[in-house]
């Protein structure tokens, strides 16, 4: 009997657990991207947004510098990235009870019309690892990453301390607060950090990089598996396209830093 709950166990935790260790290649650009310094002028698509609603400043951004016009990541302050809160907007909240605690649930995402194509009611916080990009509503500043080129449902790849794990372009902030940066579903939270993570309870550090692709090519679409029980299926099944663009990013970011180093710079 022991046993055989031993292998129901690790058959639960396989399924449940599909992040990977940072390739090397794509450590060095979460390097660089972090020691970088703030992101200003041109890189800077647009700033003065909090990672938290603590005592801070409007520090944040969202910044293409090293993308090769690929996309855009959250940059913060000197050497800081991003945070990581929780969200729980979606369907079928209750789950474990662990978004039971958020203050500001709301029973649908930004792209719950996009999603339904797909056969689902809407996006599951306990399921999708979604991130939330954007800003929209009556409140100041406001940015919108469909105004770059980057499409509702895309991939967006996440490296947190010693894990890469793909998630989507889900949900957006609105005006119920401050203009916020640094935002996942419970599953990506989970994976990255643990079961401590809830509705109420995220992660503060700010070394969190969040990558945001372009084009239509980084949308999964039906080749994604939205119907999937378990977070670990869901994120295999845009594993393959996660890592074809994180490869292609840093292929280019490779070609610019070798043309910088011939020209002495």
């Amino acid at each position: 009997m022991l046993f055989k709950l031993t292998v129901i166990l690790l058959l639960l935790l396989l399924t449940l657990s599909a992040a990977k260790e940072v390739p090397s290649e794509f450590r060095k650009f979460y390097d660089t991207v972090r020691k970088g310094g703030s992101c200003t002028g041109r890189d800077l698509l647009q700033g003065g947004f909090f990672d938290h609603d603590g005592p801070t400043l409007p520090l944040w951004g969202y910044c293409q510098r090293y993308m090769n016009d690929q996309g855009f990541y959250i940059k913060g302050p000197g050497n800081d990235l991003a945070n990581m809160d929780v969200d729980c907007d979606g369907q079928n909240v209750q789950g474990d009870g662990r978004c039971a605690n958020s203050p500001d649930v709301k029973f649908e995402t930004a792209f719950k019309d996009d999603v339904q194509a797909f056969g689902i009611p809407d996006l599951n916080s306990y399921i999708h690892p979604y991130v939330v990009l954007g800003n929209i509503g009556r409140y100041y500043p406001t940015f919108d990453p469909q105004s770059v080129g980057v499409q509702p449902l895309s991939v967006v790849a996440v490296i947190c301390g010693d894990k890469l794990i793909y998630g989507i372009w889900g949900d957006m902030n609105g005006d119920d607060g401050l203009p916020l940066v640094g935002e996942v579903s419970l599953a990506l939270a989970t994976e990255c950090f643990g079961g401590s993570m809830d509705g109420n309870n995220g992660y503060d550090g700010e070394d969190v990089l969040y990558i945001s692709f372009k084009g239509d090519g980084a949308v999964p679409g039906e080749a994604a598996n939205w119907k999937a029980a378990t977070y670990g299926d869901f994120e295999r099944s845009i594993e393959d396209l996660g890592d074809e663009l994180m490869s292609g990013l840093v292929s280019a970011f490779s070609e610019f830093r070798m043309e910088e180093s011939h020209m002495g710079l």
